[in-house]
C-alpha cells in the first residue's frame, strides 16, 4: 500500500502538445518519460524517489495504452538488469532507485551494462540525497559514474530543466551508446512548478518486436576479447561522442553577469541555493538575473574542457560549488585549467566545507569568503545578510540543547515491531545481553532508546549474514533481525540460505509487517493485500522452509508480548542444532491506519455504530516507576503530575495520539508490572441499548463513588 495515491494527478499525464502541465518534480519525470517514447520502466523504491514508483503504479492504465511495460523490481540489481533490453535493441528504458545504497546493490549489472554499451537509450533515475536526511550513508553517485564511465546529469531543480534532462538523457545515451544517470535531489523530487507539455510518444521499436526478432551481437557481450575492447571504445568513441552531444545541444548553461572579473561554477542541483546566497548580498534577484556569471553543470560527468576554459579565461578567480567529498569536480577543474595554462585562481573547498549539506547559510558564508579573497570591496555597500552565529553561540540558546530532550528516529505509535523488542528486552533481562545484528528497515530504530538493541547494520537483508562470523560454540547465541522487505530483497539467499547451508546456530527474527514499509509501503510477495497486478500472499515461512530450515516459528500477533518472550526464550535455549527462525507478523500500523481510517470515517458519516478503542492509566494504581515506558517507548506514553500529594514521582499517562493497539497493557502484563492500564471503548452513533447500558453503568459507578467518599469522611 503506497503512502499516498496519485490517481488524480496521473490524469495530467495525458496532456498534449502546448498544454501546461502543473505538478511536482516526480510527476514531471514521469511525463518526460512518456514524451520520450520509453518502452519499459522498472525500479525499487526508496526515499527520496519512492513516489516515482507510486506514480507509475497509479498510471498503469496510461502506460498500457502507450505499450509501456512497468514492473516493481525485487531489488535494485533486478531493476538495473532490465536495462539489458536496450543493449541489443533500439528500445528506450528507464530504471529508478535511491542512491547510494541502491546503486551499491545494482553495481554488478550497471558495470556490465556500461562495459558493453547500449543501442537504445538507457536512463537511470537516481534519488540523490547527500546530506538531506533520507539516506543513511553519506556518499555520492559521482564516484560510481566515473568508475564505470556512465554519464551523470544533475539538472537545475525546476520542472522545465528536469523534463529537458530526461529527454536529453535518452538522446545522449543513444548518441554515445552509454547508459546515463539522472540525479534527482530531494528538493528536485518535490519541487512544484509548470512546463509546456508535448504529446506522449509510443515506442518506435516495441518490446514485442524485440522478442519476435531476436538480435545477437557478440561484441556487446562482456566476455574476452570483447571486454578488453570496450574500454578502448569508451575512450576513443563513446566519450568524444558524449562531449560532442553535450556541446551541440547546450546541456550546460552560462548565466551572464556584469561583474566579469569573477565567476561561479556549480552543479546544476545546487543552482537554487547559489542564487539564494547571491540574492542575500543583492547580487541576484528572484527572477534569475545574476551580477556574477555562473556556469551551470547540468552534466557533471563528463566535463566539457573547452567550455570550462572559455568560462574561466580572463577571470581573477572562480568558485567551484561542489557538495560533498571527495572534491572530484574541483580536482578535475584544476587539471583542466593548468593544462590549458589558464591562470585563473580556483576556489572551492578552501572556502566551503569539505562535507555536509550546502544549505543557503553555508553557501552564503562561503560566498562571502570567496568574494573577500578574490575581489575585495565588491561587497562594500551591499546588503549583508544577518549572521546567525552570535545568536546560536548565546549561552541561553545553547542551554536548550540540554533542556530539550533529543528526538531520535523511533517507531510510529502502535507499530507492531515495538513489542518484538519489548519481548527481546525481557528475555535479555533473564538470560543476559546477546549480540544482535540489525538490518535496514524500521526495526533499526530499536538501536535507540528505550531498547538499545542492535550492534551492527551492513545493508538491506544482510542482518543474518553480518552475524555469520559469530556462529561459534558459545554459551549464548547471536540474534539477527531483518524485515520482510529485506527478506525478499536480498535476505532469503544471503541470510536464510546462507545460515542453513553453513549450519548456523543463531536466531534470525524476520519482522513481517506485510509491506516494505520503510521504503514506501509498497506490496511485496508476502503482503496480505489482494493486488490485481501483482502476485501476493506468499508466506515467508514457506520460503524459509523451502531452503531447508527446520526450526521455524510464527506468531501472527506481535502485540502478544508474553508469547513472543516465550518464543525468544525457546529459540535461545533449545538444544536443537541449526538456525532458528522466528517470523513475527503484524500489519504495519501506519498502513493499517491509511487503509482503515477512510472506511471508519465513512461508516460514521453513514450513521453506523462504530467502536474506537482507547487506553488509559489509572492514576490511583500507577506507582510512578515508569517501567512501562522503558519497556515500551510508545510515543503516546508520557508522564504527568499526580493529583495524589503522597506520590512524589509523576505518573504515566496516555495522550490522544493513542491508536488503541494495546501494546502498553500487554507489556505491563508480560513484565508483571502494576495493573494500571485500562481500555475504554468510544462508541460512535450509539444505539438505544448502548445509551441504556451507559446510563446504568454511570449510575452504579456514581453510587459506589458516593459511598466510598462517605466512608472516607466518616473515617476522618
Amino acid at each position: 500500500m503506497a503512502e499516498r495515491s496519485f490517481a488524480r494527478e496521473v490524469q495530467d499525464l495525458r496532456l498534449g502538445e502546448g498544454q501546461e502541465f502543473r505538478g511536482e518534480g516526480i510527476l514531471a519525470v514521469t511525463k518526460a518519460l512518456l514524451q520520450s517514447g520509453v518502452s519499459y520502466v522498472a525500479g525499487y523504491q526508496g526515499a527520496p524517489i519512492s513516489h516515482l514508483m507510486d506514480v507509475l503504479a497509479d498510471a498503469q492504465g496510461i502506460l498500457g495504452e502507450l505499450g509501456v511495460h512497468f514492473e516493481t523490481s525485487a531489488s535494485e540489481a533486478a531493476a538495473a538488469s532490465t536495462l539489458a533490453a536496450s543493449v541489443m535493441y533500439p528500445v528506450r528504458g528507464a530504471v529508478t532507485w535511491k542512491s547510494t545504497a541502491g546503486t551499491n546493490v545494482a553495481c554488478d549489472a550497471l558495470s556490465n551494462l556500461a562495459s558493453g554499451g547500449v543501442t537504445g537509450g538507457a536512463l537511470v533515475v537516481i534519488g540523490e540525497d547527500y546530506g538531506e536526511g533520507s539516506s543513511i550513508m553519506q556518499e555520492r553517485t559521482h564516484a560510481f559514474a566515473m568508475k564505470s564511465q556512465i554519464w551523470l546529469l544533475d539538472p537545475r531543480p525546476n520542472l522545465p530543466c528536469i523534463v529537458k534532462a530526461v529527454e536529453d538523457g535518452f538522446a545522449l545515451s543513444e548518441a554515445s551508446n552509454t547508459p546515463v544517470m539522472l540525479q534527482m535531489r530531494i528538493r528536485a523530487c518535490h519541487v512544484h512548478g509548470s512546463f509546456i507539455a508535448r504529446d506522449n510518444q509510443r515506442p518506435k521499436f516495441t518490446l514485442k518486436e524485440a522478442v519476435e526478432n531476436p538480435v545477437r551481437d557478440v561484441s556487446r557481450i562482456v566476455l574476452p576479447p570483447a571486454s578488453f575492447l570496450h574500454e578502448q571504445e569508451k575512450i576513443r568513441t563513446r566519450w568524444p561522442a558524449a562531449v560532442k552531444f553535450i556541446k551541440e545541444h547546450g546541456l550546460n548553461e552560462v548565466m551572464p553577469g556584469d561583474i566579469g572579473e569573477v565567476g561561479i561554477i556549480t552543479q546544476g542541483g545546487m543552482y537554487n541555493g547559489v542564487m539564494r546566497a547571491l540574492a542575500a548580498f543583492g547580487l541576484a534577484d528572484v527572477w534569475g538575473a545574476t551580477r556574477i556569471p555562473i556556469y551551470v553543470m547540468n552534466v557533471t560527468y563528463p566535463l566539457v574542457d573547452d567550455e570550462l576554459v572559455a568560462f574561466c579565461a580572463g577571470k581573477r578567480a572562480v568558485l567551484m560549488v561542489e557538495e560533498g567529498q571527495p572534491d572530484f569536480l574541483e580536482q578535475a577543474l584544476h587539471a583542466i585549467l593548468r593544462k590549458a595554462d589558464v591562470a585563473t585562481r580556483l576556489h572551492g573547498k578552501d572556502v566551503l566545507p569539505m562535507g555536509g549539506e550546502y544549505t543557503p547559510l553555508v553557501l552564503t558564508d562561503g560566498l562571502r569568503k570567496f568574494l573577500a579573497a578574490a575581489m575585495p570591496g565588491v561587497l562594500d555597500g551591499a546588503v549583508t545578510p544577518p549572521d546567525p552565529r552570535p545568536v546560536l553561540a548565546d549561552p541561553r540558546v545553547q542551554a536548550l540543547a540540554t533542556a530539550l530532550p533529543a528526538r531520535p528516529p523511533s517507531f510510529c505509535t502502535g507499530c507492531p515491531e515495538r513489542p518484538i523488542f519489548s519481548a527481546m528486552t525481557l528475555v535479555q533481562q533473564e538470560l543476559g545481553q546477546h549480540h544482535v545484528a540489525g538490518d535496514i528497515g524500521c526495526h533499526l530504530f530499536a538501536l535507540n532508546e528505550p531498547f538499545n538493541i542492535g550492534a551492527t547494520t551492513m545493508g538491506y537483508g544482510l542482518g543474518p549474514s553480518s552475524a555469520a562470523a559469530l556462529q561459534v560454540a558459545a554459551d549464548k547465541r547471536p540474534i539477527a533481525v531483518m524485515g520482510d522487505g529485506g527478506f525478499w530483497h536480498n535476505g532469503l539467499l544471503s541470510g536464510v540460505g546462507n545460515a542453513v547451508f553453513n549450519k548456523h546456530d543463531g536466531v534470525v527474527v524476520v519482522v513481517d509487517n506485510h509491506y516494505s514499509a520503510a521504503t514506501g509501503g509498497q506490496d511485496i510477495l508476502s503482503s496480505r493485500a489482494e493486488n490485481p497486478s501483482r502476485s501476493t500472499n506468499h508466506p515467508i515461512e514457506d520460503a524459509v522452509r523451502g531452503v531447508g530450515a527446520k526450526w521455524v516459528r510464527r506468531i501472527d500477533r506481535t502485540y502478544d508480548v508474553g508469547k513472543l518472550r516465550d518464543m525468544f526464550r525457546e529459540a535461545l535455549t533449545t538444544r536443537e542444532s541449526g538456525p532458528k527462525f522466528i517470523i513475527a507478523s503484524s500489519e504495519c500500523m501506519l498502513n493499517r491506519q491509511r487503509r482503515e481510517k477512510p472506511l471508519f470515517n465513512s461508516a460514521v458519516k453513514r450513521g453506523e455504530r462504530m467502536v474506537r478503542p482507547r487506553f488509559g492509566v489509572d492514576e490511583d494504581v500507577c506507582t510512578g516507576d515508569h517501567a512501562c515506558i522503558r519497556l515500551s517507548g510508545c510515543p503516546s506514553l508520557s508522564v504527568k503530575k499526580s493529583a495524589d500529594p503522597l506520590k512524589e514521582d509523576p505518573v504515566a499517562a496516555i495522550d490522544t495520539s493513542c491508536v488503541g493497539c494495546g501494546n502498553c497493557g500487554e507489556v505491563a502484563e508480560a513484565a508483571v508490572l502494576c495493573p494500571s492500564f485500562y481500555r475504554a471503548d468510544i462508541v460512535l452513533n450509539p444505539t438505544r441499548w448502548d445509551r441504556a447500558v451507559a446510563w446504568l453503568r454511570q449510575a452504579v459507578i456514581g453510587r459506589l463513588q458516593r459511598r466510598r467518599a462517605g466512608r472516607r469522611m466518616a473515617a476522618a
